[in-house]
């Protein structure tokens, strides 16, 4: 077997479990990313690795369709900082000179990785603890987080979806189905421009990319299928664990290096 075909035995294998660790927990780029780091540059990798995920979240929205028409309100008014905040993220990579997002990558890896940690203990407390509708200062301040949600999903992307779950539970949105799919439709909004820009800025290697959305929308279909088999605590205590060990190597390479 050529090193070649390894490289993409590799990323198929990260981005089709991806995919399916998106259907049922979250946090599938903390295998793409980790795994394009082996052949390509950090901007590179999140670059292709944002593009690469894109066609297996659109089923999300999609499948939320019902809650969605209930949520018309907040997408309006939340639409907006997340594409804005998105376009000033992906700006802010390709933008930047390459060893500030290199020297980034560790901390970026354990911030995804504890939001990914939290997130079930914090959606027990979404769905437990139901807020009013905010007004005045308190609703322009989740719209401003949201933005800086999108800056962030726009630079990195990981963990995003934890980190509007938590503004969302203080939009008066009623259940948590609801808020998953205004969650996936603010997710893709940021994904998409920010994929825009990494194509327009030539830093998506698109022989990886195609080969890794197919395996990567098979993993999404195939996990959701197989989602009831499944626990989502197991799968996203791995998924953690990855994060982790992946984010202590980046730190000794960088230091020890």
């Amino acid at each position: 077997m050529t090193d070649s075909t390894f490289t993409y035995v590799l990323l198929c294998l990260s981005s089709f479990f991806a995919g399916a660790i998106n259907a049922v927990a979250g946090g599938g780029t903390l295998l793409t990313f980790p795994a394009l780091l082996a052949v390509v540059s950090p901007i590179q990798a999140n670059a292709t690795s944002t593009c690469a995920l894109i066609p297996a979240s659109l089923g999300s929205g999609w499948g939320y369709r019902a809650e969605l028409a209930l949520a018309k309100e907040r997408l309006k008014l939340l639409w907006a900082p997340s594409f804005f905040g998105g376009i000033l993220g992906a700006l802010a990579v390709t933008r930047f000179p390459e060893k500030v997002f290199a020297t980034m990558v560790p901390w970026l890896l354990v911030v995804a990785s504890t939001l990914l940690l939290l997130q079930k203990p914090l959606s027990k407390w979404i769905q437990t603890h139901p807020h009013e509708a905010p007004a005045g200062r308190t609703l322009w301040g989740i719209v401003f987080f949201q933005f800086l949600v999108g800056i962030y999903g726009g630079y990195f992307g990981a963990g995003i979806g934890i980190l509007m779950l938590s503004a969302l539970s203080f939009m008066g949105i009623p259940d948590i189905h609801r808020m998953n799919g205004v969650k996936a439709v603010l997710g893709f909004m940021i994904n998409g421009i920010t994929a825009v820009i990494f194509i327009l800025e030539g830093v998506v290697i698109w022989k990886y990319a195609l080969v890794m959305a197919v395996a990567a929308t098979a993993g999404g279909y195939l996990g959701a299928r197989g989602a009831r088999r499944l626990k989502p605590e197991h799968v996203r205590a791995l998924v953690v664990s990855i994060g982790f060990a992946v984010a202590g190597y980046s730190f000794w390479k960088r230091f020890a290096g």
